[in-house]
């Protein structure tokens, strides 16, 4: 199985330090608070809210004129090399994929490594030049809600549950242990379960097991999680590990759907 150019783009903090002041790299910190990105940060950095930045009305995901604006402010253009890091990074990466962008780097080890590899923090504030960059929402990548409830029952489709067990069985809404005002818990009706840290070990064991719970490479396979962090990762193994060809993210996931009056939702125990 060849290595795909997807998975060449993975890279370390020296990479990232080699390019200090480049005006065509751009580095983008993603997470679900500015907390670690205030108290320090790679120099150059700016910040991209996985809530307030990325979902900012009612948890509904970006269109492509915001996200175009998102883009703008964060001195991103067509000819810039993005590279992402932080808890939120592989989101960041599959947004900038699934909206055609092609000069994304990914440093998907914890921002720690950072530290670890002998290279300070720095807490100035990066105030880039605007730019303009022209979106392509047409990419095959991106599934929106109305298209995975047409999915639902669909022999050549499955929908893969990146959450963990309390999400997907309904005991909790959120990662963090809580429950949403107003909305749901559980999984969407038919969704296989495979948490991230099935995927997370190696590609021939994350191939079994796929295989084993009907996640095969010849169905189209839709991934979601709750904000699309999870699942963004998942899409990265299955795509470009595994070499399957038909992955998609819904960026919505059950932010959007456990809030979605009229959804339907499925609450069972997962199978042992």
């Amino acid at each position: 199985m060849s290595v795909s150019v997807e998975v060449q783009a993975l890279i370390g903090p020296d990479w990232i330090a080699a390019r200090f002041g480049h005006p065509s790299v751009r580095v983008v910190e993603v997470d679900v608070s500015p907390a670690a990105f205030d108290a320090g940060h790679i120099v150059g950095a700016v910040f991209w809210n996985a809530y307030s930045d990325l979902r900012p009305v009612e948890y509904r995901p970006l269109d492509p004129p915001a996200f175009a604006r998102l883009l703008s402010r964060s001195g991103i253009g067509p000819d810039t090399t993005v590279v992402f890091y932080g808890y939120g990074a592989y989101l960041g990466y599959w947004l900038m994929r699934s909206h055609g962008h092609e000069r994304v780097r990914l440093m998907g080890d914890p921002r720690e490594r950072w530290l670890e590899a002998g290279h300070e923090w720095t807490t100035e504030v990066s105030a880039p030049t605007p730019a303009r960059h022209p979106i392509d929402s047409g990419q095959s990548d991106v599934v929106i809600q109305a298209e995975v409830l047409g999915l639902i029952g669909d022999p050549d489709a499955v929908l893969v549950d990146a959450r963990s067990c309390a999400e997907f069985t309904g005991e909790r809404f959120w990662p963090s242990g809580g429950m949403q005002e107003g909305g749901r818990a559980g999984h969407i009706p038919g969704a296989v379960w495979l948490p991230l840290d099935i995927a997370r070990q190696g590609p021939e064991e994350v191939r079994d097991v796929c295989e084993t719970a009907g996640v095969g490479a010849d169905r189209h396979v839709v991934v979601y999680c709750t904000i699309g962090n999870r699942a963004s990762q998942v899409w990265f193994v299955l795509k470009h590990l595994l070499g399957y060809q038909r992955v998609s993210v819904y960026y919505g996931s059950w932010a959007e759907w456990g809030t979605t009056r009229g959804m339907p939702v499925q609450i069972e125990a997962v199978q042992s």
